[in-house]
């Protein structure tokens, strides 16, 4: 009887105490206990997201600040104002990271703020370059361009490479019967890229000899004078590259003399059409300028010649003291080599002559279709790059117009080391 009377209370206990518990606390009535709710306020916010914004989770009336209603409170929101620049980046850049119609200047839209940015109007010229030589650093319209990219323009002068044409004066068009090295004259060479020119000047024949006489021919024999095979008026050519000089900004340009007249005979030819007013004169030992700064110089052509420097034309450079060039006219490409031929090999300005001979000793056009090839061409280079360490100045070739000797100049110069990735072909 007792047993069952126990049993009888026990019941009515553990019944009665179900009755009166308290049910799971839920702060915000949504019917899910607290702990299990992600949201214990209801404010919107998860407990997790205001623990980390150092918000109350339990309080509905406290919820995190977030300025650009991106459901990223502004404490862990790298950017406060919505205005896709980053906080830390406003504030470098001196524009309010909390206000989103306060934005750093980007003139040239690159992401990166007109303050912090070393080129600012996205010119390819930094701006402290263009402060110092009076350009608008702000203004991208105000620039220079060198040799078609700005960027060359900050290239020294022995730090860029420039396709050249060996007896460029010797051509078909200007009516050579013998020795031709080229099919066309200068406009065409010019119109096709080449910057530098190997000439030689010789007095139109034995008997006139004066500074009026001078000419550009070209000996392939002891038994003739040079021009009686061809010759070009010097003073008509250069008065002619002048012009070109003119039309196009931003270029320099090389000369290269073999010389059989006085030094006072050049002078006369340079200061009669012109030239003399464009020449560069280098100090030995001192770096060379800039590309850029050259042109900006009015000082735009730089002459060397085949002979010793002369104190009294000191824009005469002896290329053998200033610089140096690998043998040329050799038999086969196979004998080609990149060592030192003539001048001082530790300059950093120096010729790849890249021709070869025929049988007969005259440029042979066949030979330079094979050598000027693209990718043959282009791995000489490279390999001669390699082996030097100075990337070559001058890429020097007979008949520029079979194979693409300006085209392996575009690719070297858009590198800036020869273990560079090799851009594509131009």
């Amino acid at each position: 009887m007792r047993v069952r009377i126990s049993s009888i209370v026990l019941a009515i206990l553990l019944l009665f105490s179900g009755c009166i518990s308290n049910p799971p606390p839920d702060l915000d009535n949504d019917g899910i206990p607290d702990l299990e709710d992600y949201d214990i306020d209801g404010d919107g916010w998860s407990n997790s997201l205001e623990e980390n914004c150092s918000t109350d989770t339990e309080d509905s009336e406290e919820v995190p600040s977030d300025l650009d209603k991106d459901s990223i409170c502004d404490l862990l929101d790298e950017d406060d104002d919505g205005d896709a620049w980053k906080d830390e980046d406003e504030n470098a850049c001196e524009s309010d990271p909390l206000d989103s119609i306060s934005f750093p200047g980007d003139l040239d839209e690159d992401k990166i703020c007109d303050v912090l940015d070393v080129d600012a109007d996205g010119d390819g010229l930094p701006n402290y370059w263009e402060i110092e030589r009076g350009f608008d650093h702000m203004d991208p319209s105000d620039k220079i361009s060198c040799h078609g990219n700005t960027v060359y323009c900050l290239r020294a002068y022995d730090n860029f490479t420039f396709a050249e044409t060996h007896n460029a004066y010797s051509t078909v068009e200007d009516n050579f019967l013998i020795g031709i090295n080229h099919y066309t004259g200068l406009q065409r060479q010019w119109d096709g890229g080449i910057r530098a020119f190997m000439v030689d000047s010789h007095h139109r024949n034995y008997e006139n000899t004066s500074d009026e006489d001078v000419r550009f021919c070209h000996s392939t024999g002891e038994f003739f004078h040079p021009c009686q095979y061809g010759e070009v008026d010097a003073f008509e050519w250069l008065r002619k590259l002048n012009s070109l000089m003119n039309n196009t900004s931003g270029d320099v340009v090389t000369l290269l003399i073999e010389n059989y007249v006085p030094a006072e005979h050049l002078s006369f030819l340079f200061n009669e059409t012109g030239m003399n007013e464009r020449i560069y004169t280098h100090t030995l030992g001192q770096p060379w300028p800039s590309i850029g700064d050259m042109v900006l110089d009015g000082t735009d052509l730089v002459v060397f010649w085949e002979q010793s420097q002369d104190e009294g034309f000191p824009w005469l450079h002896d290329f053998g003291v200033f610089g140096w060039t690998t043998n040329y006219a050799e038999n086969s490409k196979e004998e080609m080599t990149c060592s030192v031929y003539r001048g001082d090999g530790s300059q950093p300005v120096w010729h790849l002559n890249n021709w070869l001979s025929s049988a007969y000793g005259l440029p042979d056009p066949v030979a330079a279709r094979d050598v000027n090839d693209y990718e043959t061409l282009l791995n000489r280079t490279l390999e001669c790059w390699k082996k030097i360490g100075d990337r070559p100045t001058f890429v020097a070739v007979d008949y520029w117009e079979e194979g693409e000797v300006t085209n392996v100049t575009i690719t070297l110069n858009k590198m800036g080391d020869w273990s560079d990735e090799v851009p594509g072909h131009p």
